[in-house]
């Protein structure tokens, strides 16, 4: 391995990452930059400079994201459907591509010879952001401490940590291990450790309970142009905004809490709770509004795409030739994506209760049963004839040779 001067490291500000900043200082002796994105994480980020130069950062990186990370990143998931495992609307996975995306563009920009993050050995992070990294520069080094060092317990950081004078708040310590961002947030660790426990009340961090939630159920509006979301309840709004607005009010009516035992990539099934009320509020208007507006064929196999893009995404594959491919079809089904969606959201429920569209597909006189109804019903003795044919050729010819 060539030698390492500088190193641009992925820093939230916690216990490992600070860690991390000081141990690889000593160990390589080189200059530690620090990157950090604000994806919405919920929290202010404003001490983070003082606190990454004060463990030894030479330079420091904050930038906010938010709206990049809704347009580039959110909103082509979306529009493709992708819930991994139906369930999981891949909110944590989908911000490491463009955290690692930046890690790399920093690294070229300060000639850096590695990046670093602080992610462990049997996670998916840890995937997403070295093979982003490689796809976007082979050539560049990436450094994980967690699978190399020698601390083997949150209690050795924490004496590491005093022992080199790194400013860390020693406090109660959560059991859960938590990632936010705009589109959810994953919670594990724990008694979630056990998937017959049901999650404690305190696991969940956005969402209201049903039971605490408002007795009158909430109705709102959600504008679609071209399979993106545009207003909410008629006001226009950016994007990162409406996810936003939309994370406070599925929030209050218990929407968007989700508890899944899932299938990693390296081999092993976890337990993790989510939160996500935009993201499960999103995903079903939009699938609505595309069950109005796409035929039934395009419909259908846009489901088989949804899977393989959502499978993708997982396994850190965003930069893979095949979801870029992915996404012409998902941009071409979303031509006729437009229209309105009112959904009711009530105690952890989120249905759909009207849509419309200029481009619905809808045709209220075929579909009709009263006078209006302009369907030839005669036509369908014809279509009955061609449609079994097939069958009741296997049939007769079966039956033939039974009776020999």
């Amino acid at each position: 391995m060539p030698k390492i001067k500088k190193i641009v490291l992925a820093y939230s500000g916690g216990l490992d990452t600070s860690v991390i900043l000081a141990w690889l200082k000593e160990k390589y002796k080189a200059e530690i930059i620090t990157y950090t994105a604000n994806l919405g994480q919920g929290k202010t980020l404003d001490s983070l400079e003082e606190k990454a130069k004060n463990t030894g950062a030479s330079k420091v990186y904050i930038e906010d994201l938010r709206d990049e990370f809704s347009l580039k990143y959110i909103l082509p998931a979306l529009k493709a459907g992708a819930i991994y495992e139906g369930k999981y609307p891949l909110a944590t996975a989908l911000g490491r591509f463009l955290i690692a995306k930046n890690l790399v563009r920093v690294a070229e920009k300060e000639k850096a010879e590695a990046i670093a993050h602080g992610c462990s050995g049997k996670g998916n992070d840890q995937v997403r952001f070295e093979v982003t990294a490689k796809a976007l520069n082979p050539e560049i080094i990436i450094l994980a401490p967690l699978r190399e060092w020698e601390l083997t317990s949150r209690e050795e950081e924490v004496r590491y940590a005093q022992k080199h004078n790194i400013p860390i708040q020693i406090s109660e310590e959560s059991p859960y291990s938590m990632d936010r961002n705009l589109w959810g947030i994953s919670v594990e660790c724990g008694h979630l450790e056990d998937p017959w426990r049901e999650p404690l009340p305190e696991a969940y961090q956005i969402t209201t309970s049903p039971e605490e939630a408002p007795n009158k159920p909430t109705y709102i509006e959600i504008e679609f142009q071209q399979g993106m979301p545009s207003k909410l309840d008629g006001k226009n709004y950016e994007l990162a905004s409406l996810i936003e607005k939309l994370n406070l009010i599925g929030g209050k009516n218990a929407v968007g809490r989700i508890d899944l035992v899932e299938n990693r990539l390296i081999g092993i099934k976890s337990r993790e709770v989510y939160e996500a009320p935009a993201a499960v509020i999103l995903h079903y208007a939009h699938k609505e509004l595309e069950r109005l507006t796409l035929d039934k064929d395009t419909f259908h196999f846009k489901e088989i795409i949804a899977q393989r893009y959502s499978e993708l995404v997982y396994n850190g594959l965003w930069y893979s030739p095949l979801r870029q491919a992915l996404d012409g079809f998902v941009i071409q089904t979303q031509k006729f994506v437009s229209g309105q969606v009112k959904l009711k959201l009530y105690k952890g429920s989120c249905e759909v209760v009207a849509r419309k569209s200029p481009y619905s597909l809808y045709e209220r006189k075929l579909a009709t049963y009263t006078e209006e109804d302009i369907f030839d019903q005669k036509a369908s003795e014809g279509f009955m004839h061609i449609w079994g044919l097939p069958l009741r050729t296997v049939a007769k010819i079966r039956k033939r040779k039974e009776k020999k």
